[in-house]
């Protein structure tokens, strides 16, 4: 039987849609918490350092996420995984609600916490995987397109929370409400997503069927082996780097980007959420639409220009005279940012045989990044003050920019290959 029999059309559109759905999901997740931050700060009684170790602590659970999901894939495959691991976030969510508005404990917090984090990193490596799956089978760059419906469930989810907290609901009703809502996702998601000997056969290319192919297949021990040779690799490394860049130019931007308006000539903090708008906007967009730009010039060329773009936006908000200047350059930086993960993780999936291994360790790399980034940048910014901290953003980008060339797809790959 052919591969292309043992996933047929309609089931590829739907495995496709369920994985825009989980990306969804988890986007809804993270910005569900960070929009009640504020709440739970009230309602703990607790100061700004109770809320960065609670970060510190959902940032350390997240990188243990992302190093293990290759146990977890090898043992039990993305499917199994992604279902275990949203209903681990889900946990995680309505006991730091719980924590928040009903036990009223620190304590409580941080272990949802520690499960929330958990739970959303080894999930981000098994949907990137899944995701570099069906670009494989589409011949066409989308993992930006999945990108994108991460920000729109951080923008549902963000619009959610201002809605809870000025109609006054309780951060632990608001949480558990949403971890119910992403439990029932999940089991409408999952049944349309293949199982791992389906897939398996996809990725072989060669199996007459999925049985055949799910016997040829090596045991779990073997699976890990092969995960974990990844990091033995230098294209990791250089995947990594183009990653990195990016990643702190993002998380960068999530961070620091509005107090940067505030310090720049003193705009208000309202001015500083408009320049933030402006940057995901200007993100958001570029995913949605980069992928037929990427398949027409090529993933290297567009990781080029793309590192231009950020790094002029980046310099441009750093000397800008004016406050417009000051916007404009954040739409630059949020378009320079937008496809360097997304195509990060697309190069590292070019050979579907070890799309789990090489998409973990660039994932684990480029999250370190975005998760320690930022708070790297503020004890800096205390030395040197921010804007000149920034310098530091546009040195990183222009590194991302001159590793690009590691993202040329590999012999046999057609995805982000360009038409010349």
């Amino acid at each position: 039987m052919p591969v292309t029999d043992v996933i047929s059309r309609p089931a590829t559109v739907r495995w496709r849609n369920a994985v825009f759905a989980i990306f969804a999901a988890s986007g809804l997740s993270i910005a569900t918490w960070a929009a009640r931050v504020p709440s739970i700060k009230a309602d703990l009684g607790i100061e700004n350092r109770e809320i960065g170790l609670a970060l510190l602590v959902m940032g350390v659970a997240s990188i243990i996420g992302l190093s293990t999901s290759s146990v977890v894939i090898a043992r039990f495959g993305t499917r199994t995984g992604m279902f275990a691991m949203l209903v681990t976030l889900s946990i995680g969510l309505a006991i730091l609600g719980l924590g928040s508005g009903f036990f009223h404990s620190y304590a409580v917090l941080i272990v949802g916490l520690a499960l929330f984090g958990f739970g959303n990193g080894c999930l981000d490596v098994m949907m990137n995987v899944d995701g570099a799956h069906i670009e494989t089978l589409s011949g066409k760059t989308i993992l930006p397109l999945f990108h994108a419906f991460f920000s729109f469930g951080t923008v549902i989810g963000a619009g959610l929370g201002a809605i809870a907290a000025g109609l006054r609901i309780g951060v632990a009703i608001h949480a558990v409400t949403i971890a119910a809502l992403i439990v029932v996702l999940a089991i409408v998601a999952i049944a349309n997503v293949p199982r791992r000997e389906i897939v398996d056969a996809v990725t072989a290319h060669g199996s007459a069927d999925a049985s055949s192919a799910d016997a040829a297949q090596p045991g779990w021990r073997e699976r890990l082996a092969v995960s974990l040779s990844a990091w033995r690799e230098p294209r990791t490394y250089t995947l990594g780097i183009i990653m990195l860049g990016m990643a702190f130019a993002e998380g960068g931007a999530n961070d620091w980007l509005a107090l940067g308006v505030v310090e720049h000539e003193g705009g208000t903090a309202a001015l500083g959420a408009a320049a933030l708008t402006v940057f995901s906007v200007s993100m958001t967009v570029v995913r949605v639409f980069g992928g037929p730009l990427v398949d027409r010039f090529g993933r290297v060329a567009t990781l080029r220009v793309l590192a231009v773009a950020a790094t002029a936006g980046i310099l441009l908000f750093i000397l800008a005279p004016n406050l417009p200047l000051v916007f404009v350059g954040a739409a630059l930086w949020g378009i320079g940012a937008s496809l360097g993960f997304p195509l990060g993780m697309s190069a590292a999936a070019d050979d579907p045989a070890r799309a789990a291994a090489r998409v973990s360790a660039a994932a684990t790399i480029g999250y370190v990044a975005f998760l320690c980034g930022p708070p790297v940048l503020g004890f800096i910014s205390d030395h040197i003050g921010l804007l000149n901290t920034l310098f530091i953003l546009v040195a990183l980008v222009a590194a991302s920019g001159l590793a690009s060339s590691a993202a040329k797809p590999l012999p046999g790959s057609k995805v982000g290959a360009g038409r010349h």
